[in-house]
């Protein structure tokens, strides 16, 4: 993967572990394209990434649950004479809540950003990542989605969707030069835990510098792996929950969700 020269977009970048992306990106010499909902926090973002690094920074408010995304977005885009060499998929929503207790619109918000954008985004701008062979698609997913977590029954089995796809693209494209890869954190120390109503007393965070060093480390690779979980805790638990019985994997997750 190279970085000088090239224009990364990143969703999500308004907070956590996308403005996190934002700044290890711009601090290896590309350019930005910074889109989510918040546009202040967007504009505080870039006016920082600038100072600190001289890179161009293109924010674009856009909110990924409105139908047809990844068009919208693409078009936005080509507006701001922009060409995207690398993607980063990081936007997501999470509610927990027993699945018939949660509202209607929120869980089309959940399936409208962690799937339907994702794959928009994917399928509108794979000729120009194609095309350009010097950056790579990563797509946010998450721990969850090696497991089913009562509680946070939507969001889990769309990142479950995240990681199938994602891995199922890498093969796809595997002779294409483009870098393709699953990113499953773990519990990180981000806005979500307040948005998503989730309880994170007791839990072990990673931080967003953490998560997003170990991506970068692994697209360096000269074989990037197609499905990284970030952290060893994390990765243990992967494995002990492809493992344990179905009603004891249950169980756990839905006595600790914040621990997934």
């Amino acid at each position: 993967m190279r970085y000088e020269g090239t224009t990364a977009l990143v969703t999500g970048a308004s907070s956590g572990i996308g403005s996190e992306f934002v700044r290890q990106l711009a601090r290896r010499g590309a350019d930005i394209v910074a889109v989510a909902r918040r546009g202040e926090e967007l504009e505080a973002l870039a006016q920082e990434i600038r100072s600190a690094t001289g890179r161009q920074v293109h924010v674009i408010p856009f909110d990924l649950s409105v139908p047809r995304a990844g068009r919208g977005l693409a078009e936005r885009v080509a507006e701001a004479g922009v060409r995207v060499d690398t993607v980063i998929n990081c936007a997501g929503i999470g509610v927990t809540r027993e699945f018939g207790d949660a509202t209607e619109d929120e869980l089309r918000r959940q399936l409208a950003v962690n799937i339907d954008a994702v794959v928009d985004i994917s399928h509108a701008f794979l000729p120009q990542l194609v095309s350009s062979g010097a950056g790579a698609l990563v797509n946010v997913a998450s721990l969850t989605a090696y497991m089913p977590v009562p509680g946070m029954a939507v969001y889990a089995a769309s990142k479950s969707f995240v990681v199938r796809f994602t891995e199922a693209l890498a093969y796809e494209l595997r002779r294409s030069g483009l870098a393709v890869m699953a990113l499953s954190p773990g519990p990180t120390a981000t806005e979500f835990y307040g948005t998503s109503g989730t309880e994170g007393s007791g839990v072990r965070f990673q931080t967003p510098q953490q998560v997003v060093a170990v991506t970068l480390r692994a697209l360096q690779r000269r074989n990037p792996p197609i499905s990284v979980v970030s952290g060893g805790r994390n990765r243990f638990i992967r494995r002990l929950m492809s493992v344990l019985p179905k009603p004891v994997v249950l169980r756990l997750a839905h006595s600790r969700p914040a621990q997934v």
